[in-house]
């Protein structure tokens, strides 16, 4: 996905197991944010960031959704243990991730892996992708505040 792409109209099951489309957030500026996985430092700063400053980035126009490749059961639990007001994508068949670029091969303690990169898309109202945040962007405790200031 590059600036310009539409987004595709089925974007996975939420933690309810609830189908999530495009079109629920139509008229509205959408933050979707993939990232590697519930329940680690990086990712639940990065949620609590979102969390934290949710009413300013609804006031701001915005809908936030989580993406990562970990079940709805875990996506429960985490949405629960930190209190967070957005759904989360359960993308256990990795569909949004590859559509997205966004799984690719990492490399942590020398050996390589595939994971999800941690990047983040704002759609515009129309389901277009308006602006891309790259892993070396996203500073996962202010990642709320670098979306509001873009």
């Amino acid at each position: 996905m590059t600036i310009g792409d539409k987004i595709p109209s089925l974007l996975g099951l939420n933690e309810k197991g609830e189908e999530v489309k495009a079109s629920d957030f139509a008229g509205k500026k959408l933050v979707l944010y993939f990232y590697p996985k519930d329940s680690t430092s990086g990712c639940t700063a990065e949620a609590c960031s979102l969390r934290d400053r949710y009413d300013e980035l609804q006031k701001a126009g915005y809908e936030v959704l989580g993406v990562s490749v970990d079940s709805e059961k875990s996506h429960q639990k985490f949405i629960e243990k930190n209190n967070l007001p957005f759904n989360l994508i359960a993308d256990t068949e990795k569909k949004l991730v590859e559509t997205f670029g966004v799984w690719a091969e990492k490399k942590m303690y020398g050996r390589s892996y595939m994971g999800t990169l941690r990047t983040t898309f704002i759609i515009n109202e129309n389901g277009e992708v308006e602006k891309i945040f790259s892993p070396k962007e996203i500073k996962t405790k202010i990642h709320a505040d670098q979306i509001l200031e873009k």
